[in-house]
């Protein structure tokens, strides 16, 4: 994909660094004052980064990992797969993460990258993509629900050092076009 600069491409062992950075600073941005800030500050980049290249490493096939690069330079990523209900995959698709650099919000770099999960997910005949978001996040539910996800209720409980932080379950169908 090529819209305005921006490259969508799978993700290799090389963007691990840029990855962590985007995902870390992500989390420190668009979680403060969802997750204790002391949780948030540890957040290492190099722990990031070596989790990503162990399982880019032992990779499973299933999972996807997308990169937005513009300009020769990595400002995104996204990562997508079998919708995991418990240890057990369904034919639904799962999209686990996405990240842009906060320095590039509003950018469309998100919506790209959304774009091409969808696309691809459609693809592989899977009938609807589900996602979990931060339950306070309305942000990131503001931006699923402009591309076409809802809410279906179910939540999970989720914490972070003794914290609750909720999350709530979005789906999608995907129609192939």
């Amino acid at each position: 994909m090529d819209d305005d600069h921006l490259r969508i491409r799978e993700m290799t062992v090389a963007d691990c660094g840029r990855v962590a950075e985007i995902r870390v600073g992500g989390w420190r941005t668009a979680y403060r004052g969802l997750m204790p800030q002391p949780y948030l500050d540890g957040l290492s980049v190099s722990e990031d980064a070596d989790r990503h290249r162990a399982r880019l490493a032992q990779g499973d096939g299933l999972r996807v990992d997308l990169i937005a690069e513009r300009e020769g330079k990595a400002v995104g990523w996204a990562c997508h797969g079998p919708y995991r209900e418990g240890d057990t995959r369904t034919e639904d698709a799962e999209l686990y993460a996405i990240y842009v650099d906060p320095g590039q919000y509003g950018a469309g770099i998100g919506r790209a990258l959304l774009k091409e999960s969808i696309r691809r997910c459609t693809a592989d005949g899977h009938p609807r993509m589900l996602l979990w978001v931060l339950k306070e996040n309305a942000d990131a539910r503001r931006f699923y629900e402009r591309a076409g996800f809802l809410p279906d209720g179910a939540e999970e409980p989720f914490e972070v050092d003794g914290v609750a932080v909720p999350e709530v379950r979005y789906v999608r169908e995907l129609i192939a076009a």
